[in-house]
């Protein structure tokens, strides 16, 4: 099983940020966490890459079904989403909520992780469009 969806895209990385983050808002998301990889491993361990930033997009009301049906749920949540510098254009990659579903062997979380699919989906398609 694929554990993410990729997308590239023929924009600069700041542009690239920007739309995910709207795409996502538009699905519902909102941004909890924000991590900077570039920048900490810049600091941390002296280490250059290309930009490389992790968000951890979070849709509530989906979060706190799975969370109803397994508490232990959170350690899944929220769903990570890279933007990465590729070349002169950007890659977007999501995980997978089925991920969830296959990882916990939990059927009941099947309707979540589907919903949350279809989110992200919409969310990339909106953003290759």
């Amino acid at each position: 099983m694929e554990y993410r969806r990729t997308l590239d895209l023929a924009v600069p990385f700041a542009e690239a940020v920007t739309r995910t983050k709207d795409a996502l808002a538009e699905q519902g998301f909102g941004i909890l966490t924000e991590i900077d990889v570039q920048a900490t491993l810049r600091q941390k361990r002296g280490v250059e890459m290309e930009p490389y930033l992790i968000l951890g997009a979070c849709a509530p009301d989906l979060a706190q079904q799975a969370l109803e049906v397994d508490r232990g749920i959170g350690v899944l949540l929220p769903c990570n989403v890279v933007v990465s510098q590729a070349g002169s254009g950007s890659t977007v990659q999501v995980l997978d909520p089925q991920t969830m579903v296959s990882m916990t062997e939990r059927p009941e979380l099947q309707p979540m992780a589907d919903e949350a699919g279809r989110r992200l989906d919409a969310a990339l398609a909106a953003l290759g469009s």
